[in-house]
Protein backbone atom coordinates (compact mmCIF):
# COMPACT_ATOMS: atom_id res chain seq x y z
CA UNK A 1 0.00 0.00 0.00
CA UNK A 2 1.49 3.48 -0.82
CA UNK A 3 1.52 6.55 0.93
CA UNK A 4 -1.02 8.16 -1.01
CA UNK A 5 -3.39 4.99 -0.82
CA UNK A 6 -3.07 4.70 3.04
CA UNK A 7 -4.13 8.76 3.11
CA UNK A 8 -6.86 7.66 1.12
CA UNK A 9 -8.12 5.33 2.69
CA UNK A 10 -7.98 6.85 5.99
CA UNK A 11 -9.16 10.14 4.84
CA UNK A 12 -12.63 7.53 3.89
CA UNK A 13 -12.98 5.90 7.47
CA UNK A 14 -12.75 9.37 9.03
CA UNK A 15 -15.94 11.06 6.65
CA UNK A 16 -17.83 7.94 7.53
CA UNK A 17 -17.37 8.45 10.91
CA UNK A 18 -18.25 12.16 10.53
CA UNK A 19 -14.75 14.11 11.50
CA UNK A 20 -14.97 17.30 10.30
CA UNK A 21 -11.50 17.63 9.08
CA UNK A 22 -10.90 14.34 8.19
CA UNK A 23 -8.57 14.81 5.34
CA UNK A 24 -6.29 16.76 7.49
CA UNK A 25 -6.45 14.82 10.55
CA UNK A 26 -5.87 11.29 8.25
CA UNK A 27 -2.91 13.41 7.12
CA UNK A 28 -1.37 14.22 10.70
CA UNK A 29 -1.89 10.59 11.63
CA UNK A 30 0.18 9.93 8.69
CA UNK A 31 2.61 12.10 8.77
CA UNK A 32 3.52 10.89 12.92
CA UNK A 33 3.20 7.33 12.31
CA UNK A 34 5.37 7.61 9.32
CA UNK A 35 7.34 10.21 10.38
CA UNK A 36 7.50 12.19 7.51
CA UNK A 37 6.51 15.78 6.81
CA UNK A 38 3.56 17.13 4.44
CA UNK A 39 6.95 18.03 1.73
CA UNK A 40 7.23 14.67 2.01
CA UNK A 41 4.22 13.26 1.92
CA UNK A 42 4.08 15.19 -1.64
CA UNK A 43 7.00 14.46 -3.29
CA UNK A 44 6.62 10.84 -2.49
CA UNK A 45 3.27 9.71 -2.22
CA UNK A 46 3.37 6.88 -4.70
CA UNK A 47 6.28 5.12 -1.96
CA UNK A 48 5.31 1.99 -0.37
CA UNK A 49 4.58 2.57 3.39
CA UNK A 50 6.36 -0.80 4.54
CA UNK A 51 9.41 1.22 2.51
CA UNK A 52 8.95 4.81 4.27
CA UNK A 53 8.11 3.15 7.64
CA UNK A 54 9.07 -0.28 9.22
CA UNK A 55 6.33 -2.93 8.17
CA UNK A 56 3.76 -2.43 11.04
CA UNK A 57 3.33 0.85 10.94
CA UNK A 58 0.76 0.55 7.85
CA UNK A 59 -1.19 -1.40 10.63
CA UNK A 60 -0.10 1.20 13.83
CA UNK A 61 -1.62 3.90 11.26
CA UNK A 62 -5.04 2.07 10.75
CA UNK A 63 -5.60 1.57 14.43
CA UNK A 64 -4.94 5.88 15.01
CA UNK A 65 -6.95 6.11 12.07
CA UNK A 66 -9.79 4.31 13.96
CA UNK A 67 -9.60 5.85 17.55
CA UNK A 68 -9.97 9.34 15.30
CA UNK A 69 -13.03 7.96 14.24
CA UNK A 70 -13.94 7.06 17.70
CA UNK A 71 -14.05 11.21 18.09
CA UNK A 72 -10.86 11.18 20.28
CA UNK A 73 -9.20 14.16 19.92
CA UNK A 74 -6.57 14.06 16.80
CA UNK A 75 -4.80 16.12 20.23
CA UNK A 76 -4.24 13.07 21.99
CA UNK A 77 -3.66 10.78 20.01
CA UNK A 78 -0.45 12.48 18.86
CA UNK A 79 0.37 13.53 22.92
CA UNK A 80 0.77 16.72 21.19
CA UNK A 81 -0.60 20.15 19.85
CA UNK A 82 1.14 23.26 18.17
CA UNK A 83 -0.27 27.04 20.05
CA UNK A 84 2.21 29.96 19.35
CA UNK A 85 4.64 28.64 17.27
CA UNK A 86 5.40 25.74 20.19
CA UNK A 87 4.69 22.30 20.83
CA UNK A 88 2.92 21.58 23.75
CA UNK A 89 2.52 18.02 24.74
CA UNK A 90 -1.37 17.68 25.47
CA UNK A 91 -3.42 14.83 28.01
CA UNK A 92 -6.69 14.37 29.16
CA UNK A 93 -5.93 15.89 32.13
CA UNK A 94 -5.23 19.13 30.59
CA UNK A 95 -7.94 21.59 27.87
CA UNK A 96 -6.60 21.41 24.63
CA UNK A 97 -4.78 24.66 23.74
CA UNK A 98 -7.19 26.15 20.88
CA UNK A 99 -6.10 29.01 18.26
CA UNK A 100 -8.79 31.14 19.43
CA UNK A 101 -6.46 31.30 22.57
CA UNK A 102 -4.14 32.68 20.89
CA UNK A 103 -5.87 35.77 20.40
CA UNK A 104 -5.68 36.16 24.67
CA UNK A 105 -1.49 35.69 24.18
CA UNK A 106 -1.25 37.96 21.51
CA UNK A 107 -3.12 40.73 23.07
CA UNK A 108 -0.87 40.32 26.58
CA UNK A 109 2.06 40.10 24.94
CA UNK A 110 1.22 44.13 23.98
CA UNK A 111 1.25 44.79 27.40
CA UNK A 112 4.06 42.76 28.77
CA UNK A 113 7.60 44.56 29.22
CA UNK A 114 10.53 43.18 30.24
CA UNK A 115 10.96 41.97 33.80
CA UNK A 116 7.45 41.53 34.31
CA UNK A 117 5.40 38.97 36.99
CA UNK A 118 2.53 37.16 35.55
CA UNK A 119 0.30 35.19 37.04
CA UNK A 120 -1.83 32.63 34.98
CA UNK A 121 -5.00 31.40 36.57
CA UNK A 122 -6.35 27.97 35.42
CA UNK A 123 -2.88 27.35 33.72
CA UNK A 124 -3.93 23.75 32.70
CA UNK A 125 -1.21 23.00 29.99
CA UNK A 126 0.72 26.03 31.15
CA UNK A 127 0.55 26.76 27.12
CA UNK A 128 -0.48 30.76 28.02
CA UNK A 129 2.12 31.52 30.37
CA UNK A 130 4.73 29.17 28.63
CA UNK A 131 4.00 31.74 25.45
CA UNK A 132 4.47 34.32 27.07
CA UNK A 133 7.66 33.58 28.41
CA UNK A 134 9.54 32.63 25.08
CA UNK A 135 8.23 36.02 23.57
CA UNK A 136 9.29 38.27 26.08
CA UNK A 137 12.97 38.66 28.01
CA UNK A 138 14.16 38.38 31.81
CA UNK A 139 9.72 38.06 32.82
CA UNK A 140 8.73 35.58 35.72
CA UNK A 141 5.53 34.05 36.12
CA UNK A 142 3.48 31.26 38.16
CA UNK A 143 1.09 29.08 37.14
CA UNK A 144 -1.47 28.69 39.29
CA UNK A 145 -3.98 25.36 38.81
CA UNK A 146 -6.55 23.17 41.57
CA UNK A 147 -5.29 19.74 39.32
CA UNK A 148 -1.93 17.95 40.46
CA UNK A 149 -2.48 16.09 37.15
CA UNK A 150 -2.17 19.25 35.00
CA UNK A 151 0.58 21.14 36.71
CA UNK A 152 2.69 17.81 35.96
CA UNK A 153 1.59 18.75 32.02
CA UNK A 154 2.80 22.28 32.31
CA UNK A 155 5.81 21.61 34.37
CA UNK A 156 6.72 19.15 31.27
CA UNK A 157 5.90 21.38 28.32
CA UNK A 158 8.13 24.24 30.58
CA UNK A 159 11.37 21.69 31.00
CA UNK A 160 10.94 20.45 27.51
CA UNK A 161 10.45 24.74 25.73
CA UNK A 162 12.32 27.09 28.19
CA UNK A 163 14.32 25.06 31.08
CA UNK A 164 17.35 26.45 29.10
CA UNK A 165 16.94 30.04 29.18
CA UNK A 166 18.61 32.06 31.78
CA UNK A 167 16.31 34.96 31.27
CA UNK A 168 12.80 33.15 32.75
CA UNK A 169 11.49 32.06 36.37
CA UNK A 170 8.62 29.68 36.19
CA UNK A 171 6.93 27.91 39.14
CA UNK A 172 3.74 26.18 39.05
CA UNK A 173 1.38 26.14 42.25
CA UNK A 174 -1.16 23.51 42.92
CA UNK A 175 -3.83 26.07 44.56
CA UNK A 176 -7.72 26.53 44.24
CA UNK A 177 -7.49 30.30 42.62
CA UNK A 178 -5.82 32.40 44.92
CA UNK A 179 -5.42 30.13 48.28
CA UNK A 180 -1.55 29.64 47.50
CA UNK A 181 -1.00 32.68 45.68
CA UNK A 182 1.48 34.63 47.13
CA UNK A 183 2.93 38.64 46.06
CA UNK A 184 1.61 40.56 43.39
CA UNK A 185 1.62 40.51 39.76
CA UNK A 186 2.17 42.96 37.05
CA UNK A 187 -0.23 41.52 34.68
CA UNK A 188 -3.06 38.59 35.63
CA UNK A 189 -4.56 36.29 32.91
CA UNK A 190 -6.59 33.38 32.82
CA UNK A 191 -9.26 31.29 30.32
CA UNK A 192 -11.14 29.94 32.97
CA UNK A 193 -14.12 27.53 32.84
CA UNK A 194 -16.40 29.29 31.46
CA UNK A 195 -19.14 27.24 29.71
CA UNK A 196 -22.56 27.02 30.81
CA UNK A 197 -22.81 23.51 33.11
CA UNK A 198 -26.24 23.00 30.71
CA UNK A 199 -24.14 23.67 27.62
CA UNK A 200 -21.36 21.15 28.05
CA UNK A 201 -23.69 18.05 27.77
CA UNK A 202 -24.33 19.93 23.71
CA UNK A 203 -20.43 20.22 22.74
CA UNK A 204 -18.80 18.04 20.12
CA UNK A 205 -18.25 14.50 21.52
CA UNK A 206 -14.37 15.38 21.19
CA UNK A 207 -15.00 18.13 23.86
CA UNK A 208 -17.54 17.37 26.52
CA UNK A 209 -15.99 13.44 26.37
CA UNK A 210 -12.65 13.85 26.49
CA UNK A 211 -12.10 17.68 28.14
CA UNK A 212 -11.67 17.74 31.77
CA UNK A 213 -15.22 18.57 33.47
CA UNK A 214 -13.64 20.97 35.61
CA UNK A 215 -11.92 22.66 32.27
CA UNK A 216 -14.85 23.47 30.76
CA UNK A 217 -17.58 24.10 33.84
CA UNK A 218 -18.42 27.91 34.33
CA UNK A 219 -21.48 26.73 36.83
CA UNK A 220 -24.29 28.27 35.86
CA UNK A 221 -24.08 31.32 34.34
CA UNK A 222 -20.59 30.39 32.75
CA UNK A 223 -19.27 33.64 34.94
CA UNK A 224 -18.39 32.08 38.16
CA UNK A 225 -14.73 32.13 38.35
CA UNK A 226 -14.87 35.36 36.19
CA UNK A 227 -16.62 36.78 39.37
CA UNK A 228 -13.82 34.94 41.91
CA UNK A 229 -10.96 35.94 40.09
CA UNK A 230 -12.07 39.53 39.59
CA UNK A 231 -12.64 39.92 43.65
CA UNK A 232 -9.08 38.47 44.69
CA UNK A 233 -7.35 41.23 41.81
CA UNK A 234 -6.68 43.96 44.22
CA UNK A 235 -5.12 42.08 46.29
CA UNK A 236 -2.45 40.37 43.71
CA UNK A 237 -2.40 42.47 40.64
CA UNK A 238 -0.26 45.91 41.58
CA UNK A 239 -1.51 49.53 40.52
CA UNK A 240 -1.02 49.74 37.16
CA UNK A 241 -1.58 46.16 36.15
CA UNK A 242 -3.33 44.89 33.75
CA UNK A 243 -5.87 41.67 33.65
CA UNK A 244 -6.70 39.63 30.92
CA UNK A 245 -9.45 37.10 30.53
CA UNK A 246 -10.58 34.22 27.84
CA UNK A 247 -14.47 34.66 27.62
CA UNK A 248 -17.55 32.82 25.44
CA UNK A 249 -18.63 34.62 22.39
CA UNK A 250 -21.84 36.18 24.80
CA UNK A 251 -19.65 37.11 27.75
CA UNK A 252 -17.83 40.79 26.99
CA UNK A 253 -20.59 42.71 28.79
CA UNK A 254 -21.09 40.55 31.65
CA UNK A 255 -17.32 40.51 32.56
CA UNK A 256 -16.71 44.10 31.34
CA UNK A 257 -18.88 44.99 33.69
CA UNK A 258 -17.24 43.09 36.89
CA UNK A 259 -14.22 45.01 36.28
CA UNK A 260 -15.62 48.21 35.63
CA UNK A 261 -17.59 47.46 39.35
CA UNK A 262 -14.35 47.42 40.77
CA UNK A 263 -12.91 50.42 39.65
CA UNK A 264 -10.89 49.23 36.81
CA UNK A 265 -9.78 51.45 33.90
CA UNK A 266 -9.16 51.10 30.53
CA UNK A 267 -11.45 48.26 29.89
CA UNK A 268 -12.26 46.59 26.60
CA UNK A 269 -13.00 43.33 24.94
CA UNK A 270 -11.27 42.39 21.89
CA UNK A 271 -12.27 39.93 19.19
CA UNK A 272 -10.56 37.09 17.54
CA UNK A 273 -10.37 36.59 14.28
CA UNK A 274 -13.30 34.66 13.43
CA UNK A 275 -14.67 38.02 14.63
CA UNK A 276 -16.48 36.91 18.02
CA UNK A 277 -15.78 38.43 21.51
CA UNK A 278 -12.65 36.52 22.87
CA UNK A 279 -10.63 38.70 25.88
CA UNK A 280 -12.03 41.44 28.17
CA UNK A 281 -8.97 43.01 29.74
CA UNK A 282 -8.94 46.13 32.23
CA UNK A 283 -6.21 47.96 34.32
CA UNK A 284 -5.95 48.60 38.00
CA UNK A 285 -5.97 51.92 38.64
CA UNK A 286 -3.22 53.85 39.95
CA UNK A 287 -4.83 55.49 42.72
CA UNK A 288 -5.80 52.85 44.10
CA UNK A 289 -3.24 51.18 46.90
Amino acid sequence: MTLEEAYTQGKKILEEAGIGDAGLDALYILMEVCRIDKAYYLAHGNDEVKVTCEDSRENDYFALVRRRAEHIPLQHILGYTEFMGLRFNVSSDVLIPRQDTETLVEEALKHLHDGMKILDMCTGSGCILISLLNYSNDCTGVGADISAEALKVAEGNYRALLSGRNDTDCSFVLSDLYENIEGRFDLIISNPPYIRTDVIGTLAPEVKDHDPFIALDGGQSGLEFYKKITDGLDDHLIPGGTVLFEIGYDQGDDVSAMLKDKGYIDVKVIKDYSGNDRVAMGVRSCLTD
